[in-house]
């Protein structure tokens, strides 16, 4: 698919950290394995205006 390019062109990309090694390398950030709850935490990030989403 074009998940890769998705990303590389993303002004905030993630790969989650048991990501496939070509997602990680396309993304910006790497968030916490889906077994870690890493998508949870950048949600947190996010709303807690905590780096890299502040203005």
């Amino acid at each position: 698919g074009n998940d890769i390019e998705m990303l590389r062109q993303a002004g905030f990309s993630f790969a989650m950290a048991n990501a496939h090694e070509p997602v990680i390398k396309a993304a910006k950030y790497r968030a916490g394995s889906n077994n870690e709850e890493g998508v949870l935490d950048i949600i947190d990030r996010v709303l807690k205006n905590e780096a890299p989403f502040t203005h």
